[in-house]
């Protein structure tokens, strides 16, 4: 399995760079898993495509405004910190650029002094280990101060930080937000939920390594970067009760889909309720314990997020999909539009 057997041509303008509004008025392409026929709609429509009994799990990380542009305390040379996970009380593990100046000691000021970080060890991979100081607690400072680390391919800046957040975010931790989550409004889910629609949530905190490309030109040499999760028993028991039902279990967006994956990959099959990490690699040939349905955004070329779909669709049937979607200008990435991919009944 290549890397190139994932490659499709996109172009530039069909990347989006401002999210839709309202959230659940983007495009949606209706994908049927078992045949792979495709129907052109709206997010919204999601009120007449699910069914009572199913069931969306939905992932509750909320992301941290983790970019920051600030100084060095003793001359004013710039530096800018992406926080990538917390080690410790106000010690936290970032990349920066310029590295070279972010030696051991080096002090910086970040908001007018409202944060202060001080370098105190260099990885072997270059990121740094930070001990940061701040009047009042840290995560207040930090959504003064902070900026939402939106992907690189985003260029327009956002005017407003929880477009950038799911309406249900809750759970503090991640670098990048699980973005099919994005198109839903609360009033959408109000209204699924009056349908009999079910949501559980599962927590897993984004990392930057979501964005790092398959760099191997062989997919299977590709080490995944690991992240962390939270299974709640409220959701294992719901989707038990789901299936026990005759419903679909509808994963939104492939952080979710991850999450249920990797546990019942690590338990025979079996969901148990548990905090973890996982570096779970889905590619064509994974055997689904989980999953029926996935509403997913559109992915980055060769990346192991479309992979991922190929294993649930299918490989030609995604390659077919991503193809109709350039040729219909559909949106891609972040803040593009989605795709539902649901059998016609629970498998």
């Amino acid at each position: 399995m290549k890397k190139s057997d994932f490659y499709y041509d996109l172009p530039d303008e069909l990347i989006a760079q401002t999210p839709v509004e309202p959230r659940d008025h983007s495009r949606l392409m209706q994908i049927d898993r078992n045949t792979g026929e495709i129907q052109h709609k709206h997010f919204y429509d999601l009120l007449e495509i699910l069914q009572p009994g199913d069931l969306l799990v939905m992932n509750d990380s909320r992301v941290l405004p983790a970019r920051l542009y600030g100084e060095k305390v003793d001359n004013g040379t710039f530096i800018e910190f992406l926080l990538l996970e917390q080690k410790g009380d106000k010690l936290w593990e970032i990349i920066c650029r310029p590295g070279k100046k972010a030696k051991v000691g080096v002090k910086f000021s970040f908001g007018g002094g409202r944060l202060i970080g001080e370098v105190v060890e260099v990885k072997p991979d270059g990121n740094r280990i930070v001990q940061f100081t701040c009047e009042g607690n840290f995560y207040t400072a930090l959504e003064e101060v902070g900026q939402m680390p939106l992907p690189p391919y985003i260029h327009e800046k956002l005017k407003d930080k929880e477009r950038y957040q799911t309406v249900y975010s809750k759970e503090l931790g991640s670098a990048a937000a699980p973005t099919a989550g994005l198109h839903f409004t609360k009033d959408m889910l109000k209204k699924l939920k009056e349908k009999g629609v079910n949501e559980a949530y599962v927590t897993l905190h984004v990392g930057l390594g979501t964005f790092r490309p398959v760099k191997e030109d062989d997919v299977l040499q590709h080490q995944m970067h690991s992240e962390h999760y939270h299974l709640p028993q409220e959701t294992v028991d719901m989707i038990r009760e789901t299936k026990a039902n005759g419903g679909r279990v509808i994963a939104v967006g492939t952080t979710s889909c991850r999450t249920l994956e990797a546990v019942a990959t690590a338990h025979n099959g079996e969901l148990v309720a548990e905090d973890g990490y996982t570096d779970i690699f889905i590619y064509p040939g994974y055997s689904f314990k989980v999953l029926d349905g996935l509403i997913t955004n559109f992915h980055l070329p060769e990346s192991t997020l479309i992979m991922l779909i190929s294993a649930f669709l299918g490989y030609e049937k995604t390659m077919h999909a991503y193809e109709i979607a350039v040729q219909e200008k559909y949106r891609f990435f972040s803040f593009g539009d989605a795709m539902c991919i649901l059998p016609e009944k629970s498998e």
